[in-house]
């Protein structure tokens, strides 16, 4: 068997991801606190000793409101690094945060950024799960009303080469099909296996990634189940339970199961018990990193996730939209979902997983 690449390292998609840089938090946040510093002397009018004294003392951005989105619930696995990284950054930039939690649920979405807009605040970081037509009008009116838009987790491509706005987030077509490709790879799956793919499949643009896994795996001949996970399994994994179950009896020869998002994959030792299934019995892989995840690792139920980095996808956001408001630069965009983490390496990451950072 061939080992995934290293999570500390970079890696590049077989064949369409460029290569991408996974930061360690301690470096990122020295470079950014670097960069925040620079950019204050060479583009403030004012005295450069003073504005770098403020960018130092973690102030720069006193007096700028940004409305921020988590997408799901405050302590939901993947939620809570994205929050963590939104705090940091308020913490370190001095920026005014109003956080909005959604569970998840797209229509929610939409109605709290229509609230988001209403108030008025000087930047707001969308999740872009309600897709390019729901967002795209909302948009529109924060555009017309001056205020900056960031997105994560879910690009919005069309929304933003009109309007503009960054993206934070894995770029999920090749972060699935690496996956993918890794599980053939490193399992030694062959033509005629069977495997089952959870995904927003119901939900048009929110299963990208996982249709990346699902056609890499029926590029090399398995035979794919892609299945419907329900939203509500974003803050309560349990509710997945009996649809793996009935899933996995149907077709009691599969070999391989993807999981839609950490949420679940954390909860993959509950699902195989109540299958019949022991540790290694069914190749259990899927996305993102927590300690439940890690926990599930060291059971050897889990034996291979993609970490799209929640929490940058937490921390940059914030910090485009106060690096846009304060001194009108570009932007940022960041692939945040470059690394595999295997039952070989997940040691390396083990203690960032269970402090909430990775």
């Amino acid at each position: 068997m061939t080992d995934a690449i290293d999570a500390r390292d970079e890696l590049t998609s077989p064949r369409s991801a460029p290569k991408v840089p996974i930061l360690d938090r301690r470096r990122f946040l020295a470079v950014s606190s670097m960069a925040a510093a620079a950019f204050a002397v060479s583009c403030t009018t004012g005295s450069p000793a003073a504005t770098t004294a403020a960018t130092q003392s973690g102030t720069w951005a006193k007096g700028i409101r940004v409305r921020f989105f988590t997408g799901g619930d405050a302590g939901d696995a993947f939620a809570s690094i994205v929050y963590k990284g939104a705090q940091q950054a308020q913490a370190d930039l001095g920026v005014t945060v109003d956080y909005v939690f959604s569970g998840w649920d797209v229509n929610k979405m939409t109605s709290q950024l229509r609230d988001a807009i209403a108030a008025k605040p000087d930047g707001i970081a969308m999740m872009g799960h309600p897709g390019d037509a729901a967002i795209r009008p909302l948009a529109q009116q924060a555009h017309d009303a001056g205020i900056l838009m960031e997105y994560q987790n879910v690009d919005v491509p069309t929304v933003r080469q009109s309007l503009g706005g960054g993206y934070v987030g894995a770029v999920l077509t090749p972060q699935g099909a690496a996956l993918g490709q890794s599980a053939i790879q490193s399992f030694n799956l062959k033509s005629g296996d069977r495997a089952i793919v959870f995904g927003a499949w119901d939900e048009p643009g929110r299963f990208l990634r996982e249709e990346g896994t699902a056609k890499a795996f029926e590029t090399a001949g398995l035979v794919v189940d892609r299945i419907i996970t329900p939203t509500a399994a974003g803050s309560d994994p349990n509710v997945l339970t009996p649809i793996v179950s009935a899933a996995y009896l149907k077709h009691p020869t599969t070999k391989v199961i993807c999981y839609s998002g950490g949420q679940t994959l954390s909860a993959v030792p509950s699902y195989m018990k109540a299958i019949s299934k022991g540790p290694g019995d069914v190749i259990n892989i899927g996305f993102d990193l927590s300690p439940a995840v890690i926990d599930a690792f060291k059971q050897g139920y889990v034996q291979l996730t993609s970490d799209q980095q929640p929490f940058l996808q937490g921390y940059l956001p914030v910090l485009s939209l106060c690096l846009s408001k304060k001194w009108n630069f570009s932007a940022l965009s960041y692939d945040s979902g470059a690394g595999l983490v295997t039952k070989s390496n997940y040691q390396s990451v083990a203690a960032l997983a269970t402090a909430g950072i990775r």
